[in-house]
């Protein structure tokens, strides 16, 4: 018999990116407040500037650092986009994490959970 083990993920809920290394504010909240939101699924998605996408992930850890891997595809400007990325907790509030285009920009970006 398979079963799937149900592990915590504190990555859940709605990130909100205040800073990317590659595009300023002015960009990545152009249309909306850029986010990331991550359901209990491991499923999500993002946005931020014209870049939109839906994620699929998982729990991995690498030596002492656990982290939330995965892939996206999405648009780009109303293009097909796809790529891969990650997101590691900084505090229970913040995070950093990456963003890879296939074949195309990769940009780190920090972000934090809204004031309720």
């Amino acid at each position: 018999m398979n079963r799937k083990v149900k592990v915590d993920n504190p990555f859940v809920g709605t990130w909100h990116i205040y800073d990317m290394d590659m595009w300023d504010e002015d960009y990545f909240n152009m249309e909306t407040q850029a986010y990331v939101e991550i359901r209990a699924d491991n499923m999500g998605d993002f946005q931020f500037g014209l870049v939109t996408g839906s994620l699929g992930g998982y729990m991995e850890k690498i030596g002492d650092i656990e982290r939330f891997s995965f892939t996206w595809e999405g648009n780009d400007e109303m293009d097909e986009a796809n790529g891969s990325g990650w997101l590691q907790l900084i505090s229970e509030n913040e995070i950093s994490g990456m963003i890879n285009f296939h074949l195309g920009d990769c940009s780190t970006f920090q972000a934090r959970k809204p004031s309720e």
